[in-house]
């Protein structure tokens, strides 16, 4: 058994956890806030804290060229792996921290999606993630990104249990067993995280993680994007655009860099 918190235990299946997630319909409202937001459309964007790769498929499959960056190599080697499979050899792929990452030169447009920024759970990582990304935005540039809402905090994560199960194309099984505790004083919410995987000889092996969200309000999101830089656009609760209202679960927030 080993414990850590760098995506090494659920790498494998993390795709398969978050199945129900319309990376297409997302896609759409990206192109539609540069529709919207920008004078023209951008044509190279940097999808930050890309996980697998999802989404930075999605919008290359689209035309734009990518860059993706994750802090965890596990991740990335997932990416890695789907990018051989499709013979998709025009993505740049980068082990960069979201905090303070670095880039040759300037990208028209940041995305960064699944509640990435929930993720900064230090005093300062905020503002440190927001000044990277005003710094290397072209002037005009959009900053989207989506959060944990407060709401989904209290009310569904909480300290709630889930268990899930994966079975990929090969019939090999996984479970992961889902724990969660917040503090609603501190605003941090631990996510302790069993993963079972069946092994060649029949055998399972077990994988322990612990993972970290800091939960933050629209006033705290919004003065720090100011604070850096930032001209916010809007806080949206679902891919239309629409108003969040008290019980929304996830904020899709944009923000132009002025410069």
């Amino acid at each position: 058994m080993s414990m850590n918190s760098n995506y090494d235990a659920i790498a494998s299946i993390y795709d398969s956890i978050n199945a129900d997630i319309d990376y297409s319909s997302w896609a759409d409202f990206i192109e539609e806030c540069f529709k919207r937001y920008m004078s023209e459309k951008p044509s190279l964007v940097l999808d930050l804290a890309c996980g697998t790769g999802r989404m930075t498929f999605e919008l290359h499959k689209r035309g734009y060229d990518m860059i993706g960056a994750d802090a965890s190599e596990s991740m990335l080697n997932e990416a890695y792996d789907r990018a051989y499979d499709n013979e998709i050899s025009d993505i740049l792929f980068i082990k960069q921290d979201m905090r303070d990452f670095e880039l040759y030169g300037t990208v028209g447009a940041i995305c960064s999606c699944l509640d990435s920024i929930n993720y900064l759970t230090e005093e300062g990582d905020l503002e440190k993630c927001f000044a990277s990304a005003h710094n290397y935005l072209d002037p005009d540039g959009l900053f989207i990104f989506d959060v944990n809402t407060p709401y989904k905090f209290e009310n569904v994560y909480g300290n709630n249990h889930y268990i899930f199960e994966d079975v990929d194309s090969n019939g090999t099984t996984a479970y992961c067993g889902w724990q969660n505790e917040y503090d609603k004083e501190s605003g941090l919410c631990s996510f302790y995280l069993s993963v079972f995987s069946k092994t060649e000889n029949g055998l399972y092996e077990r994988n322990d993680e612990e993972q970290l969200e800091r939960c933050y309000t629209k006033e705290q999101i919004t003065d720090s994007l100011i604070k850096n830089g930032f001209e916010v656009i809007g806080f949206y609760s679902d891919f239309d655009f629409s108003e969040p209202d008290d019980s929304c679960e996830r904020w899709y927030i944009v923000a132009k860099a002025k410069k």
